[in-house]
């Protein structure tokens, strides 16, 4: 289960500070989103009604207007919807808070108002010309880029004007299932196979185009920022319609029908092939698909959030990413639809039990019954020597018959005792003649050849059967090995597509850190490759999972996927950035550092130190010499210092590098980080303090290592003065006094790095 529950714990002591920060002063309602009424509504609604995006940005839709239950207790928010639509005044959206939320979650909000908004285009483009009036320029929009890519046999022209075949629009509907787009397109006539295949792509390249497009749109509505968008739908499984997906609702993380969410089927694009059978071809969704795709590069973060449609509670739903040859698998819970690289599951199929028994079962019996004791290999090898034992027989028994043909009749003078048997009951016979005692008895030899020759053919026909038994054998061994042969390749293919690589990870509170400093965050559903110079390629593939090991298809499951960059501290909730406001050597600061722009984040970074049990930390540096690096500034470990300017000190060159900041995360912890640096021109500054004199003499500190100590000391020193009058006004007495003792305290004991020492805050002399 995932620990959902403390952030409406957090909220309530949130929202109750913030109703008094809404009564103090109207400065605090923030920037206005850019949205129609029907958009604003529409947007608030589908924030409330996805936990992950509730959790994460449901604080900053402040409505004012009545409460509508339905019968359980529960918020109506079709029916508040329809309140806002009529009185928009009645909601505040803060989008300077909102931007600084993490930009998957944005995205993934974005994402979801731009299908509300498809599905909506599409059906009125159903309807008559009135309906359509309101989304004429969104549905031009998506007309344009579905002409992209469509072959000729995708129009039809009449009385010389040129539209869509009727099944090709009829394939656009977003209420179809792809089996039933395919069924359409395929009824087209004068279209190859080839040009079908391309119709049902050119709609796949419309959908997403126009996802991408439009949700980047919503994306900077919402205050986010972006170089580089981009957002793919994607989708595999057989194409039926399985798991509940033509239903009007999504199912939310606990289960329960979100009405009001956009449907999910008709516009997750398959990665489709064209398959054939018996000379015939016909289009098939691939059942793993594969998005091929590159980090950002330029000293960035890349950001990736997935967000699962199509859920399937009985199938564990799972992506890999790979990258560099190294696999980072996340898993879907069978109770939400979250993914995580932890692969438990409570019941149902996953891929590793489809590997097990394929591994285990399947492969393993069929090994046995060839390989294994008493298996065909074993019997095989026995009936051979058998059958060289008979031939052996057989061989010396017709050398023997042959040896009785060349032995010449011959007669005995003594007849046997059978024969005088025989005789003695003759002589009882009167007719019997004494003479014929003492005939000879001629032997020639027949009874025993008779004998043998039985004996012979007793062994060819034992022989036949032998060799009946052994085809027998090699035919059944033969179909067991083509059997195993499958087996083994469909083996392949999962263990192809699951890995063997995995990256190592460590876990705290759901945020997984791999060996690599790769980060997954289990509450935003963000996968984040660290800030690198270069881009690398990687993939993503979303497997489905099959009935069972040896089935050819499987359920649906549909993934929505963005990537952004993003630079480190992007999200951290209070971000003060100060720009060249220092003088020349000077240390003192005038200008007040938390703006009415920053209340909604300062009163969460009370509420934050309100919880004892969240840990708070502050690490702050006089970082000395800055470097522009690409995208930021950072600290030189190598410094050139300069004895003056060569260009005009207000060029950007160097004053970009003049920069103090101050970043407070309040995700899992509370983390206050503040930084100065100061440009690569030699520093003036007249030290007398005997402590940093002996200081800079132990550790080789320059005059900026100090001067920007010192700095950052002022930014500690307003920092400490602002937030004691901000938790007077914001606060109760009591809950003013445990925000503030609990800052001081960590202030007490907090050291400001400078080169490779550190001082005592408090030791400073300003």
């Amino acid at each position: 289960m995932l620990p959902l529950g403390k952030y409406y714990v957090r909220q309530f002591v949130f929202m109750r500070l913030l109703s008094i920060i809404i009564f103090f002063t109207p400065l605090f309602i923030g920037a206005q989103i850019e949205l129609n009424n029907i958009e604003r509504a529409y947007l608030f609604h589908v924030v409330k009604k996805s936990p992950i995006l509730n959790n994460e940005i449901g604080r900053y839709f402040d409505y004012t207007g009545p409460k509508i239950l339905l019968k359980d207790g529960s918020e109506n928010f079709d029916s508040i919807e329809m309140v806002i639509m009529e009185k928009p005044e009645l909601l505040v959206i803060r989008t300077t808070e909102i931007s600084k939320s993490a930009k998957g979650i944005l995205s993934e909000t974005a994402n979801k108002m731009a299908l509300w908004e498809l599905n909506k285009v599409l059906l009125a483009a159903r309807g008559n010309e009135k309906d359509l009036d309101n989304y004429r320029n969104k549905y031009e929009r998506f007309m344009t880029f579905l002409g992209d890519s469509l072959p000729d046999c995708a129009y039809k022209v009449e009385d010389s004007i040129k539209s869509l075949q009727q099944k090709v629009f009829n394939a656009t509907n977003p209420s179809l299932s792809l089996n039933d787009k395919i069924a359409s397109i395929e009824a087209l006539k004068n279209c190859s196979s080839n040009d079908r295949l391309k119709i049902l792509n050119a709609i796949s390249y419309a959908v997403e185009k126009y996802a991408e497009e439009r949700s980047f749109e919503i994306f900077q509505l919402l205050g986010a920022e972006a170089t580089t968008y981009i957002n793919h739908l994607i989708a595999a499984g057989d194409g039926s319609n399985t798991a509940g997906l033509l239903e009007e609702r999504e199912k939310d993380e606990k289960g329960d029908w979100n009405k009001g969410l956009p449907k999910a089927i008709g516009f997750f694009p398959y990665q489709l092939q064209l398959v054939e059978s018996e000379g015939q071809f016909t289009i098939a969704p691939k059942q793993a698909a594969v998005e091929k795709m590159t980090t950002v590069g330029g000293k960035r973060e890349t950001n990736l959030h997935f967000d699962v449609w199509g859920y399937n509670s009985e199938k564990q739903t799972t992506v890999i990413i790979k990258k560099n040859g190294v696999i980072y698998p996340l898993f879907g819970s069978s109770e939400t639809r979250f993914l995580s690289p932890d692969s438990t599951f409570g019941k149902g199929g996953t891929l590793q039990s489809i590997i097990n028994d394929l591994k285990f079962n399947k492969v393993g019996y069929m090994q046995e019954m060839i390989y294994g004791k008493k298996g065909f290999n074993d019997l095989l090898e026995e009936y051979a020597q058998i059958k060289v034992e008979f031939e052996v027989e057989m061989n010396k028994n017709e050398a023997e018959y042959n040896q009785m043909h060349k032995t010449p009749i011959y007669t005995k003078k003594r007849s046997t005792k059978a024969m005088r048997k025989e005789r003695k009951k003759l002589k009882k016979d009167p007719t019997y003649m004494k003479d014929n005692e003492n005939q000879p008895i001629t032997v020639s030899g027949k009874s025993r050849k008779g004998k043998k020759q039985n004996t012979l053919i007793d062994l060819y026909k034992q022989y036949e059967a032998l060799n009946s038994t052994i085809a027998d054998l090699e035919r059944q061994k033969a179909e067991a090995t083509d059997i195993l042969t499958g087996y083994l390749n469909k083996l392949r293919y999962y263990e192809d597509v699951f890995g063997t690589k995995w990256a190592n990870f460590t876990v705290t509170d759901g945020f997984y850190t791999f060996e690599d400093s790769t980060t997954f965050d289990l509450y935003t559903q963000e996968f984040t490759f660290a800030a690198s110079a270069i881009q690398e390629e990687f993939e993503i593939k979303l497997i489905t999972i099959p009935e069972n090991s040896l089935a050819s298809t499987s359920d649906e499951v549909m993934l929505h996927v963005n990537l952004v960059d993003a630079l480190p501290n992007y999200d951290a909730r209070l971000q003060i950035e100060l720009q060249d406001v220092f003088q020349s050597d000077s240390w003192k600061l005038e200008n007040m550092l938390i703006n009415t722009s920053d209340s909604v984040a300062v009163l969460q970074f009370f509420e934050q130190l309100l919880n004892k049990k969240k840990s708070f930390n502050i690490i702050a540096r006089g970082q000395g010499v800055g470097k522009w690096d690409s995208c930021r500034v950072i600290k030189d470990l190598h410094p050139v210092e300069l004895n003056s300017y060569p260009i005009s000190r207000t060029d950007s060159t160097f004053s970009r590098l003049r920069k103090s900041e101050v970043w407070i995360d309040m995700d899992r912890e509370i983390n206050m980080e503040i930084n100065s640096y100061t440009d690569p021109v030699k520093s003036n500054l007249n030290i007398t303090n005997a402590t940093m004199l002996d200081l800079m003499q132990r550790y080789k500190l320059s005059k900026n290592d100090i001067l920007s100590a010192y700095r950052t000391s002022t930014i500690i020193a307003k920092l400490k003065s602002e937030f004691s009058l901000l938790a007077g006004s914001y606060l109760t007495r009591e809950e003013a006094k445990i925000v503030i003792d609990r800052f001081n305290n960590a202030l007490n004991k907090l050291r400001i790095s400078v080169g490779a020492t550190s001082i005592k805050w408090t030791e400073i002399t300003l």
